[in-house]
């Protein structure tokens, strides 16, 4: 089965809602391929070795959670910049990216998929109910030994957390924000967290996080972010029964 592209991209804008966010690049088509989608790939960042999976793959379109046209980056379409270009349109790919609407989205987004992975029970917007936010704040069933926590996300995501704070505490309540979100620590302060996660960490957090005494986890960027992007691309695989692919390209950020 297939769906047009026009309508695929109609529905993703009315799930996703990216006009409720000010991002740092366009969300939805970025760059246009051929008009009816029947397999389409999915990844975290639309980087060369994802279009090429892609075009083994014979995909129709390719859905990332990190697309092109950075706010602020240089605007020539020269060296990596065109070679991606020129491999999607030579086989006539679609590339779709929703980068802020990914995260946020309550069911399908990367903070609430990767929520239910650590198995937090029940959440809140974590800066109080912005449209805009992009971080949760919630609690474990259970206060849980913070080592038990932290192998529970070395299991989610593959690889051991950097974590600052002292090992042996228990906790139950965690805010936490996928990808590059350590500045929301402050945040979590505010809001009672006794633990923040999130997918990187400055030179700045560690000092942070010693002195309000907040658990600190970051467990890699690519690696929290790799959930959002995979449900919506089931969710639409169910709907309209296109082939979904997931295709996850490693990345040890």
């Amino acid at each position: 089965m297939s769906i047009t592209l026009t309508e695929l991209l109609s529905h993703l804008d009315e799930q996703l809602q990216p006009g409720r966010f000010s991002d740092y690049c366009p969300n939805g088509l970025q760059v246009e391929g051929r008009s009816a989608v029947a397999r389409l790939v999915t990844g975290v960042t639309a980087c060369q070795a994802l279009i090429d999976a892609a075009v083994a793959l014979e995909a129709d379109a390719i859905l990332v959670h990190h697309g092109y046209f950075w706010r602020g980056e240089d605007p020539c379409v020269t060296g990596m910049k065109r070679r991606r270009l020129a491999a999607l349109l030579a086989n006539d790919i679609s590339l779709i990216a929703y980068h802020l609407p990914l995260d946020a989205h309550p069911e399908l987004g990367n903070n609430a998929c990767f929520g239910r992975h650590l198995g937090i029970n029940r959440s809140d917007l974590l800066d109080g109910g912005s449209e805009e936010s992009v971080g949760n704040v919630g609690s474990l069933a259970r206060a849980t030994p913070i080592s038990d926590l932290i192998d529970r996300l070395a299991k989610t995501t593959g690889r051991p957390p950097l974590h600052i704070g002292a090992p042996d505490d228990s906790v139950q309540r965690i805010a936490w924000c996928t990808g590059a979100a350590q500045g929301y620590i402050e945040a979590a302060v505010a809001a009672g967290a006794e633990v923040f996660i999130t997918g990187e960490a400055s030179e700045q957090t560690v000092h942070i996080a010693r002195e309000e005494g907040i658990h600190f986890l970051a467990a890699g960027h690519h690696a929290t972010e790799r959930y959002g992007v995979q449900a919506v691309g089931e969710d639409l695989a169910t709907r309209f029964g296109i082939d979904h692919h997931f295709v996850d390209i490693d990345n040890p950020v």
